[in-house]
């Protein structure tokens, strides 16, 4: 009953959806309210493959059609409510080799699980730079709330995401609301079935007509190698004609620097 009221919540966001920004395909991921733990480190591979560009490009612009993305995500906590996140932004581009793209830093506070709230909540920030070539938007910061909770088998996890442009084409645009949704449900004690959604209502001050929107899918599993490994592996279904299609996204994880290990879902 708890995955089906989830799953309906979830499909209404999807058909309210107003608009959206040129979507974020180098890191695709439904943030879950957990940290990494005190002294730990996690190191993450983010690989997307994208099979259809949708997106109108500005002059100068690389295209995303059939380009590979590779970022590199190294996280460490520093108490049981604060990690800091540091990505590398890399892309292979058809016709013009491997590229470097941009870094950001992501500072994020939790909720401790010693205050026992009924749900996980932590609040994210992200800010940093990529390529003009790469992005209309060089210089950019998000803000992004997260909610979450593990009931039996079923979890489910919200991140109402505002997005702000501070050096670009959309820089006078003011903040953008970037809803990300998963709902998912353990099929065995090791495998996860999930349904990520990622979209963006465009800005605040007006959001844009649906035909114009981003918004896609993507039918995931997650997979338990053991409690210092993470394992996603997505394929995207696009909701909207202007969508990028990312065929394929994997993100493999390996947490190390702990002496007890703790399961981090």
């Amino acid at each position: 009953m708890i995955f089906t009221r989830c799953v309906v919540g979830l499909l209404a966001v999807i058909s309210g959806a107003s608009a959206v920004a040129a979507q974020d395909n180098y890191e695709i991921q439904v943030y879950g309210s957990d940290l990494v733990p005190r002294g730990a480190t996690m190191f993450e591979l983010h690989s997307n493959f994208t099979t259809r560009s949708g997106v109108d490009l500005s002059p100068g612009m690389f295209s995303t059609y059939h380009a590979e993305h590779e970022t590199l995500e190294i996280t460490h906590g520093f108490t049981d409510f604060f990690e800091i996140g540091y990505y590398n932004f890399t892309s292979l581009q058809p016709g013009e080799g491997f590229n470097w793209v941009g870094t950001h830093l992501r500072p994020r506070f939790s909720v401790p699980e010693r205050w026992h709230w009924p749900v996980g909540v932590s609040f994210s920030q992200e800010f940093g730079y990529q390529r003009k070539e790469f992005s209309p938007d060089t210089w950019t910061w998000e803000f992004r709330p997260i909610v979450d909770q593990k009931v039996g088998r079923f979890y489910w996890a919200i991140n109402p995401t505002l997005e702000f442009s501070l050096k670009g084409e959309n820089s006078g645009q003011g903040l953008e609301f970037s809803p990300n949704v998963t709902v998912g449900v353990d099929l065995t004690h090791r495998l996860n079935f999930a349904l990520e959604y990622y979209g963006n209502f465009g800005p605040l001050s007006g959001f844009d007509p649906v035909a114009k929107t981003e918004q896609e899918l993507f039918p995931a599993i997650n997979y338990d190698f053991g409690p210092d490994w993470e394992f996603n592996l997505g394929v995207g279904v696009a909701l909207t004609r202007p969508t990028d299609v990312v065929g394929l996204k994997m993100i493999l994880g390996r947490r190390v620097g702990l002496t007890t290990s703790k399961s981090n879902k």
